[in-house]
């Protein structure tokens, strides 16, 4: 049976630190469970935070990294080289700095790599990369990720998967094209629903009065097409990690004791 739980930290830089505290302790109890581990990153301001309080950390000697697989929830479509690109800052805040196993890291093709600007192809690529991960173990054509990290807007999307796009009404494909994205850049790839799903863990971070809402009304039980974040479940836990301005609009019934 799958739990949520929320848990509510002073301050973004105070979250970020905390997450990824939580992260080496997750992926150590998992690779001593099993020997290998799976995690999905995420962009965004918190979701690189929580990867450079991570490389900054001593405790992140503790995670065997050569067992360490690595994927992205979507992916800008942009050149390889761009700063908008969440490969690129990943690397920067952390990936470039520990030892994977190269084989291991899963990027999405960036817009002036081997399928040009073929979004669709691009797309069709990394859910091939899934299901080739993917073993009998997890039922399906997307790998069962031990841990997947989110963000999420303030107009409730999350991965890139917006409200009311095409996206969002997906069940059959685990990663999809996106176009004409509500914010820059507006073309990218993403996991959809259904795959964000498969994963043990989902961690959704966010800080900020601007996610208050969004926040809320998730947690209240809002349908998913209108706010794709709701449809954003592990398939074990789904923790949401906030700071207090995040979780300002929560009501009683849902505001935990603050971290």
């Amino acid at each position: 049976m799958s739990k949520t739980e929320v848990v509510v930290y002073a301050n973004q830089d105070i979250l970020a630190a905390a997450a990824a505290a939580r992260l080496v302790t997750r992926l150590v109890d998992v690779q001593a469970a099993k020997g290998s581990a799976s995690l999905v990153l995420t962009g965004g301001g918190t979701g690189i935070a929580v990867l450079s309080e991570l490389q900054a950390s001593s405790a992140r000697d503790a995670i065997d990294w050569s067992r360490l697989d690595i994927y992205w929830g979507d992916e800008r479509f942009v050149p390889a080289d761009s700063d908008e690109r969440n490969e690129k800052q990943a690397r920067e805040a952390l990936l470039d700095h520990v030892p994977l196993d190269p084989k291991r890291v899963h990027a999405i093709a960036p817009s002036d790599g081997e399928f040009g600007d073929d979004v669709d192809a691009a797309a069709a690529a990394y859910a091939e990369v899934l299901a080739s991960q993917a073993g009998p173990e997890d039922h399906g054509d997307v790998p069962s990720f031990d841990i997947m990290l989110l963000g999420l807007g303030g107009e409730g999307h999350t991965a890139s998967v917006f409200p009311e796009s095409p996206a969002v009404y997906e069940t059959e494909r685990s990663v999809v094209a996106v176009r004409n994205c509500p914010k820059p850049p507006p073309t990218r790839v993403s996991l959809t629903l259904p795959a964000i799903r498969r994963a043990q863990d989902v961690w959704l971070l966010t800080a900020g009065e601007a996610k208050a809402d969004a926040v809320a009304l998730a947690l209240a039980g809002a349908g998913e097409v209108q706010l794709p974040v709701a449809g954003a479940r592990g398939h074990r836990r789904t923790l949401w990690l906030l700071d207090r301005a995040a979780a300002g609009k929560l009501t009683k019934v849902y505001q935990p004791p603050t971290a």
